[in-house]
């Protein structure tokens, strides 16, 4: 890699999960470049495929979903750096809901119910409610019987396909509740796609950290500063740069945090979802 004028510095890998990521990172390069930073990007079908990208080096930096990170930290020996997030990243929660009109107002209320979960690799529809419902004494495989949706796979939920699959099933009454994310719900009540009177919220998580840009450890310093540096530079008031965070959902691009991230390691290796990307 080489920083002459001119010549790529960073290479950037995100996953294609749906056309206006195309949108996103030719107006995430343009941004770059004017920074000063020669960037180029690399789009990939699925998370797995980035994961392979990024341990193999043919990456500097991966735009990575909380499970995509551990899978590139499993398979880096531990080594790997968070250079930032989305402001939309920091406080992430997921919420458990059901029709307005159910009996369902608590954890306690599921047991002996049908619980909808988006796919299984979504760490926010999928794995970390499967991590808050044992938390909360229940058994999963005992006390519900979970009915999954893995309608994304490889796309670790960025389509929102499975929760919308969540809803439908509650709303339809095939679940009497189920998981999604609280950026899902907000934006399907706004979209008109949930309808706050007919489904409700009855528990929402403590707040986590969600997706983040994943640098390998011998990224030099130096780089890694001015890569996090121009995207905090961001401004969401210039018109030029307010469509492209519109579309990647933020209005600041904030420092790197792993919070909550621990809950979910747990949950992930023990379904053994580390050692190969899921």
């Amino acid at each position: 890699m080489t920083t002459n004028i001119g010549k790529t510095e960073l290479k950037i890998g995100a996953v294609a999960y749906a056309p206006k990521v195309v949108t996103i990172w030719e107006g995430m390069r343009e941004y770059l470049r004017g920074q000063g930073l020669m960037t180029e990007y690399v789009l990939y079908s699925s998370y797995p495929t980035l994961v392979d990208a990024l341990a193999a080096g043919h990456v500097d930096i991966a735009w990575n979903t909380p499970l995509a990170y551990l899978q590139a930290k499993e398979r880096l020996g531990g080594h790997c750096l968070v250079l930032g997030m989305r402001d939309s990243d920091i406080g992430f929660s997921t919420v458990f809901i059901a029709r307005a009109d159910s009996p369902i107002h608590s954890l306690g209320d599921l047991k002996g119910t049908r619980f909808a979960l988006g796919s299984r690799d979504s760490s926010h529809a999928a794995i970390l409610p499967v991590h808050f419902l044992r938390a909360a004494g229940l058994d999963p495989d005992k006390d519900l019987k979970l009915v999954r949706f893995d309608t994304d796979i490889g796309k670790h939920g960025d389509t929102g396909t499975s929760e919308q699959d969540v809803v439908r099933a509650v709303m339809e009454g095939s679940a009497e509740a189920g998981a999604i994310g609280k950026a899902t719900w907000d934006g399907f009540v706004v979209n008109g796609s949930i309808d706050p009177s007919s489904l409700s919220i009855f528990w929402t998580s403590q707040g986590y950290s969600h997706c983040n840009f994943t640098a390998r450890a011998g990224l030099a310093a130096p780089l890694a500063q001015r890569f996090t540096k121009a995207i905090e530079a961001m401004d969401y008031n210039d018109p030029k740069w307010k469509q492209i965070m519109n579309l990647e959902g933020l209005t600041r691009w904030m420092p790197g945090s792993t919070e909550g991230y621990d809950e979910l390691e747990h949950e992930a290796r023990r379904l053994d979802m580390l050692s190969e990307p899921a």
